[in-house]
């Protein structure tokens, strides 16, 4: 099992001039640790579930992605996840192809169907409905694949997206890997097994997450995908890591190890995300002798 880094909270220690400092720490903290997995949240403002106000701090992801590709060389770099309603799909294709050009092929399109509401009425950002959220996030699946297939620049006339050309140049250094996020089983994880190259379920407990993964198989096998082409992944905050209970969360994961969970994404909740990675970093070893 590896282990990744997931940052929501941008309140540093310091205030918002140490903002950009703290994360190039946090870069570095990640890649020196072992993980294989850096990502931020896609957000106009701050989420309840956090514990903090929707008037706390909050960056936009795309632009914190290409600031993490110049001080890393090796993790892989990705949002958790992208909203489909806050770009253009044509748009979201070109931005994660800059970010993998530019970060030497690390770049993962992590997406899911949004559903902070206050956010978008708070921009100016249409919020469809929750059935059309999802329909739009299955032709955006299907632009961006149409978009990094080299052979196919022409045109994508779906119901909600209608693009004359999909011409993508440059292509990716690495074809992204699409994360679906969510748990959804009538329709999130249908779209994992179509479209997915991972998924990305809430580490709640091992026998909700053996029931994803099963819910997950059967839609694999009505699309003739193999299951076992999917990476597993789990948000583990149940109950949250830390660096006091690391022997503890790593002794958790082993149950999900043996789901066939190979990467446990964890969050820090502090002001200084840099130092909390480091007192994570023994997990990474640990986790790994899992399987």
């Amino acid at each position: 099992m590896e282990l990744g880094f997931h940052i929501p909270i941008f309140d540093i220690d310091g205030g918002t001039t140490a903002i950009a400092g703290e994360l190039a720490r946090v870069g570095a903290a990640a890649e020196e640790s072992g993980a294989t997995w850096l990502s931020f949240m896609d957000h106009y403002f701050q989420i309840e579930p956090t514990g903090l106000p929707a008037e706390a701090n909050m960056l936009e992801g795309y632009t914190t992605l290409g600031y993490l590709a110049a001080h890393t060389s090796r993790i892989d770099l990705g949002l958790l996840v992208t909203g489909v309603t806050y770009r253009h799909p044509g748009l979201l294709a070109k931005i994660v192809t800059t970010l993998d050009v530019l970060s030497g092929g690390r770049a993962v399109l992590g997406i899911g169907a949004a559903w902070f509401e206050r956010e978008h009425r708070g921009l100016g950002v249409p919020y469809p409905p929750t059935a059309e959220r999802f329909e739009r996030l299955e032709e955006t699946l299907r632009i961006c694949r149409q978009m990094w297939d080299p052979q196919d620049n022409g045109p994508f006339d779906g119901k909600y997206y209608q693009l004359a050309e999909t011409l993508c140049s440059p292509q990716p250094i690495n074809r992204p890997k699409v994360l679906v996020g969510g748990g959804g089983e009538r329709k999130t994880l249908r779209l994992v097994a179509q479209y997915g190259d991972a998924c990305n379920l809430f580490g709640s407990s091992p026998g909700d997450v053996e029931h994803k993964l099963d819910v997950l198989r059967r839609h694999c096998d009505d699309v003739g995908r193999d299951y076992d082409e999917i990476r597993k992944t789990i948000i583990a905050n149940n109950p949250r890591p830390s660096p006091e209970n690391r022997d503890e969360f790593v002794r958790q994961m082993a149950d999900y190890a043996e789901l066939g969970i190979e990467t446990a994404i964890v969050t820090p909740t502090t002001g200084s995300p840099a130092a909390w990675i480091d007192g994570m970093a023994p997990a990474v070893p640990q986790l790994a002798e899992l399987g």
